[in-house]
């Protein structure tokens, strides 16, 4: 078996490299920018899909209103704690990059009322039986804990490293 040419491989990553983030070419609010519009839109698909869930609610029987996918316990368990940590972490991300613009904090309450929203969605359709709630309230509060540690961690070192010095 051959080997692959050289000049394939360095076609194919500095074709790659002209996408990705330079600090000396790309500007901090095009960067901004670039990232609420990737996040938005993260957010909004994990909004539907937790506000419609995949194969959609049981229309009669016993459960109607009851996400069909339910129905397959682990299955549902990993789509509502993949679906919850992608949306609370989109809202954390949104309102760090929007922090001191105008209208901060008409935008903290609105993602406020859309997590609200969302979580009212998902215990509406899902069944009691199914999930345990304090893991998707976890899961949720998880990337504004992680931040928080971050932060905390971030100037414990600092401050250390100021004394040692």
């Amino acid at each position: 078996m051959s080997q692959p040419d050289q000049t394939d491989t360095k076609k194919s990553v500095s074709w790659f490299k002209k996408f990705q983030y330079d600090k000396n070419r790309d500007s901090p609010g095009d960067t901004r920018n670039v990232l609420l519009i990737v996040v938005a839109l993260i957010a909004a698909v994990t909004f539907q899909a937790g506000v419609n869930p995949p194969g959609g609610v049981w229309q009669e029987g016993d459960r109607p209103g009851r996400a069909i996918y339910a129905s397959q316990k682990r299955a549902f368990y990993v789509f509502l704690i993949s679906n919850t940590l992608a949306l609370s972490t989109c809202i954390l991300v949104i309102t760090s990059l929007t922090y001191r613009f105008p209208f901060h904090f008409e935008i903290w309450v609105a993602t406020a009322s859309m997590m609200t929203t969302y979580a009212s969605a998902i215990f509406a359709v899902t069944p009691n039986e199914t999930v345990r709630f304090r893991y998707l309230l976890i899961t949720a509060s998880g990337p504004f804990v992680m931040r928080c540690l971050f932060h905390i961690f971030k100037k414990y070192r600092v401050g250390k490293n100021e004394s040692q010095t």
